[in-house]
């Protein structure tokens, strides 16, 4: 900071610049929290080394003599904590740190504490730290140019005592339209305004920095939490998928061998050739269950499969419609089956949700529509998409308690494949399934 002197006297002229930028970035919404709840090891250092270098400085410009009535050591000792140790606390506390470093900065000057150095930089250090770490941003900003404006009025009432105290900076001449008195006092000048301005500018950039390190933090904590939950999310999906394969596979092959193994057991004295006929069934079932069982675990054993619902191993489809119907017949439920329309070709993941939705249907209804039930299944093609519609008739579905994991997978696959489906008990008895899909066809894999 530049100084003023007064013959043998000197009245210190520190500098404050005052900055180009009222305005401060508002980020009230999203102020980044302070690094440190507690004093920093930093802080420490940094006021420390302040002391000292402060205690130093005083040491040296008594011993260089440019105050003729320095203050005295005590009060000299106590300025010198005054305007440092708050530095411990710029980053906890940086409103009061820079009041009252401004403070003890004015009270310094006014009682000539022969120090003109360390106490420029300790309230350069307070201002930028208001700066940086005030939360409260309307108010750090008006602190600040609160400050810098109180700091240039004394600047402005110094250099007017100067000019006007003919004894003042004798050693300068006062001659000309611009002197040397002038020129030094516009020096004086510009170097607060780039003094203060510094403080105030770099503040500001730290904090932004601040703010935008902050963003970055809370979207990369954001990015590992959603990498998590979509890790979670695909655990659950793969297991939900293989509970859907082997509900289906179970389900329709065990219930149909129950039927059969039930006849087999009812006629096997009074009709052995029914018997045999139904244990046949019953084996070819099995074996059956089993085929279905192997595919589900070679696609799931198979880490390059990305076909959902084993669609892309699946030899199961629209095509097998047909023989599924036959062994609903033979299990015992009259089944009719009617085509509505041109058929379409379409994707692998349609033609198996259509065929798991049909056998998911009229496993319940053989279940549940008791020994006159009977059930219908239409498949309907339009432009756009394709129906199948399962209805049985009997009785009401049983009240028992069900787990409706059948009920379940079955919506799950559909929406799946963006489809919509219908399931409700008939006005006349029995229960109606409907699943409309959308004919979406892939390039690389059709199945008609």
């Amino acid at each position: 900071m530049g100084d003023i002197r007064s013959g043998a006297q000197v009245d210190e002229l520190h500098n404050m610049p005052l900055s180009s930028s009222a305005e401060v970035h508002s980020a009230e919404s999203g102020v980044p929290p302070r690094t440190s709840q507690g004093v920093s090891r930093w802080d420490v250092a940094l006021a420390a080394g302040m002391l000292v270098g402060t205690l130093l400085s005083t040491v040296l410009t008594r011993i260089a003599g440019i105050y003729d009535e320095p203050a005295d050591s005590v009060v000299t000792l106590l300025w010198a904590a005054g305007i440092t140790l708050p530095l411990l606390y710029r980053r906890q506390q940086p409103l009061a740190v820079v009041i009252v470093i401004s403070a003890v900065f004015v009270v310094g000057a006014t009682l000539h504490v022969p120090e003109v150095t360390f106490c420029n930089i300790a309230l350069f250090i307070a201002l930028y730290s208001v700066g940086v770490w005030e939360e409260r941003r309307r108010v750090a900003t008006i602190t600040r140019i609160a400050i810098i404006i109180v700091m240039f009025v004394w600047l402005s009432i110094s250099i007017f005592q100067t000019t006007t105290d003919p004894d003042a900076l004798s050693g300068l001449s006062r001659v000309g339209a611009f002197s040397p008195l002038l020129a030094y006092l516009v020096i004086q000048f510009m170097t607060n305004v780039l003094y203060f301005g510094g403080a105030y500018y770099f503040g500001e950039r730290a904090y932004r920095s601040r703010v935008q390190q902050h963003a970055l933090h809370e979207r990369s904590v954001e990015l590992v939490r959603e990498r998590e939950l979509l890790a979670a999310q695909a655990v659950t999906i793969e297991r939900l998928r293989i509970a859907r394969e082997l509900h289906d596979v179970v389900a329709h092959h065990v219930s149909i061998m129950g039927v059969q193994a039930a006849a087999a057991r009812t006629v096997l004295t009074t009709d052995p050739p029914a018997a045999a006929e139904a244990l046949r069934a019953v084996e070819s079932g099995s074996r059956n269950a089993i085929d279905e069982m192997h595919r589900l675990l070679g696609t799931l054993r198979d880490a390059d499969s990305r076909e959902t619902d084993s669609a892309a191993s699946s030899t199961l489809g629209i095509h097998s419609l047909d023989e599924l119907i036959e062994l609903n017949r033979a299990a015992g439920l009259p089944t009719r089956f009617e085509q509505l329309g041109e058929p379409r070709p379409v994707s692998v993941s349609t033609s198996v949700t259509l065929y798991r939705v049909t056998q998911e249907a009229l496993t319940n209804a053989r279940k549940h529509a008791g020994p006159t039930g009977e059930a219908d299944v239409r498949l309907r093609w339009s432009a756009s998409s394709v129906e199948i519609e399962i209805g049985n008739s009997g009785r009401a579905p049983s009240t028992r308690p069900s787990t409706g994991l059948g009920l379940i997978g079955m919506a799950e696959r559909v929406k799946a494949v963006g489809g919509t489906l219908e399931l409700r008990p008939r006005s006349r008895g029995g229960f109606l399934v409907r699943a409309e899909l959308p004919v979406h066809t892939d390039a690389a894999e059709v199945r008609a």
